[in-house]
């Protein structure tokens, strides 16, 4: 259900988008983008709908959880390849290469700051044991590594979203959800803004 559902809905909606969208003399590389983000949908709404009205467990409700799941996976290769893609007409083989190894370089950077620098921050913060410093460190990683992220010509939100991963894998996640969940909705619609 996720990877063939989600893979045909992914393609039959963003290529029918694109064409749209080439009809008025966009770009085939800004149509691209936009016919397959608008093939996106937000899975936190989606969900909350469905739980709402009781379908997330029905047959038809676990396919459309599948569905999201895939394009929640299919979002953030998007936001990658934004920048690739709007450098397009000026770019020759060895910037491209260049482009790509900062990229790779930075997403690397990420996951050696995440592996060897935040864990032991956070236990430090533990320690002393002040919620509001742990969540406004969390919310500075965030911001810090969407910063990095920018700078070497990526999508700040797959920043934002490579940092959550890294706070959603250490010991301190169910304490930082507990912290962030009153702002869970406004940091979603900003994150989509």
């Amino acid at each position: 259900e996720v990877f063939g559902y989600g893979t045909l809905q992914m393609v039959a909606c963003g290529a029918a988008l694109t064409a749209f969208l080439m009809a008025f003399a966009m770009p085939w590389q800004a149509a691209l983008i936009g016919g397959l983000g608008l093939a996106l949908s937000s899975t936190a709404i989606a969900v909350q709908a469905m739980v709402e009205r009781n379908e997330l467990r029905t047959p038809s409700g676990t396919t459309a959880f599948g569905i999201l799941l895939f394009q929640d996976m299919a979002a953030i290769p998007l936001i990658a390849l934004v920048p690739f893609l709007g450098g397009v007409e000026a770019a020759d083989s060895s910037s491209l290469w260049m482009k790509l190894a900062t990229a790779a370089a930075a997403i690397a950077g990420v996951v050696v700051i995440g592996r060897y620098l935040t864990r032991p921050v956070l236990r430090l913060l533990a320690k002393v044991n002040l919620r509001e410093l742990f969540t406004a460190f969390a919310l500075l990683l965030v911001l810090g590594i969407a910063e990095l992220v920018s700078l070497a010509g990526l999508s700040m939100g797959l920043g934002a979203f490579l940092a959550g991963v890294l706070l959603a894998d250490s010991e301190f996640r169910h304490a930082l959800e507990s912290d962030i969940e009153p702002f869970k909705g406004l940091l979603l619609g900003l994150f989509f803004i």
